[in-house]
């Protein structure tokens, strides 16, 4: 990836042209213009900016300069501080604001579709179990791990122990998924980072003593960056301590002067650790283990639900290169927070299409299902994936996992429904599995 072409310097660009530009006759139309880019559509770079249709008579360098000055009287100061001791800002557009209207509408609370709750409690435990994986998954690809869905999801329904890096990068993001809600009460801190870190990354960094600690002085200087060559220097070792301080003070303290909204904070925090690196090797991870603490430390319980990486990975440059707008330009967090508000929304809308193809699936199903009234939720919800996924192989590990239920228990759920005749049980090599019977419909439909 090439770095992002450098903006014009806008400042005296609009200094020494203001006055004709303003008294000019098409002024009104340009305002307009002006105002409806940044308010009704995407937050642009220079990059892209450059290329709009722009009104004659305007070059694309002053046009975009007099942009820079009217979002520079809006964006207000955050206490995060750059490395060169410069202050993060941000400006909540009303794209932005409409989007946070949304998010708290969705998963503020409980998601209903067609005004129903989208989950029983052994469904709401399923999904969720599912829900964490998926993102377990999608967090380690989007960080180099070379492996399928099938095969990473297959190795944490069956509990197996992880076979090489990657399924161990799968293995310690669920593991430490899973933990995040031990920490929702407590302040963040070097000790809960530090844990976060070490539960993320233990057995798959290059050196080991890496795990679990910050960048030192001993250390080699690391650069962020591609073939291509260097899209980011992080800062000194020196001056992690003192950075972090900022934000654990962020992150800890609610705003008195000027309300934040949460969800604002939380892609903050997820973009300012990402910033100080003070691992390294691991951040990208821990800053987005670190995104979903604060969002869950705020209520936000649904987000648990969300797989918000499996939509970065469908976009990895959209997604760095937010990042480094915000670093190029003014230290303007708008591009990072309206990238990842996007990213918020597009899971909840495939949350929301997920919810109601299953409720309509359950009415079609539920209909045959009701022949087998002794059938508990766990074996019905099963039947439903088979009939959907006819070449799929259960397991009983599989199934206690993904149910939170004892190996017995899980045992005699496959047991009764093979003894139905609706799965066959086939062993390969020491291991049984349980498969849908070739006519399981056709079955379910006769009795």
């Amino acid at each position: 990836m090439k770095l992002p072409e450098k903006a014009p310097d806008w400042f005296p660009i609009i200094k020494d042209n203001f006055v004709s530009l303003i008294s000019s006759k098409d002024f009104q139309s340009f305002n307009e213009f002006i105002s409806t880019t940044d308010q009704h559509g995407d937050y642009l770079y220079w990059d892209t900016f450059k290329h709009l249709k722009i009104p004659e008579g305007i070059t694309p360098e002053l046009a975009w300069s007099y942009l820079k000055m009217t979002r520079q009287s809006k964006t207000v100061k955050t206490k995060l501080i750059s490395k060169d001791s410069g202050l993060f800002r941000y400006w909540s557009t009303d794209v932005i604001l409409r989007n946070l209207s949304e998010i708290d509408k969705y998963i503020g609370g409980q998601i209903l579709v067609d005004n129903e709750a989208p989950f029983n409690k052994p469904e709401h435990k399923r999904f969720l179990i599912n829900s964490l994986m998926e993102e377990a998954i999608a967090s380690s690809q989007l960080e180099g791990a070379s492996t399928t869905r099938i095969v990473a999801k297959e190795m944490l329904r069956t509990s197996r122990k992880p076979e090489n890096h990657a399924e161990q990068m799968i293995y310690n993001n669920y593991q430490t998924i899973l933990k995040i809600k031990d920490f929702i009460n407590k302040p963040l801190s070097d000790q809960m980072l530090l844990e976060l870190h070490n539960s993320m990354t233990v057995g798959t960094l290059e050196k080991s003593d890496w795990s679990g600690r910050f960048r030192t002085l001993t250390d080699e200087p690391i650069i962020v960056g591609d073939e291509e060559g260097t899209l980011y220097t992080p800062p000194p070792p020196e001056k992690i301590a003192d950075m972090l301080k900022i934000l654990y003070d962020y992150a800890n303290t609610d705003e008195t002067s000027r309300f934040v909204h949460p969800v604002i904070k939380a892609i903050n925090l997820h973009f300012y650790l990402a910033y100080i690196h003070p691992f390294n090797d691991g951040n990208g991870r821990t800053a987005r283990a670190l995104f979903y603490w604060y969002m869950l430390s705020k209520k936000y319980w649904m987000m648990e639900y969300l797989t918000i990486s499996r939509i970065f990975i469908k976009a990895p440059a959209q997604y760095k290169r937010a990042f480094l707008y915000t670093e190029m330009d003014d230290l303007d967090l708008t591009y990072f927070i309206s990238f990842n508000i996007k990213v918020i929304i597009m899971a909840i809308k495939i949350l929301v299409e997920y919810i109601r193809n299953k409720q309509k699936g359950v009415v079609g199903i539920g209909y045959h299902l009701k022949k087998y009234p002794e059938l508990n939720e766990r074996q019905r919800d099963l039947l439903r994936h088979a009939i959907d996924n006819p070449d799929s192989q259960y397991t009983i590990e599989a199934h206690q996992t993904i149910n939170s239920v004892t190996y017995e228990t899980a045992r005699k759920d496959l047991a009764y429904i093979q003894n139905k005749g609706l799965f066959n049980r086939v062993k390969k090599g020491r291991k049984f599995y349980f498969i849908p019977s070739k006519n399981l419909i056709k079955i379910l439909k006769s009795n």
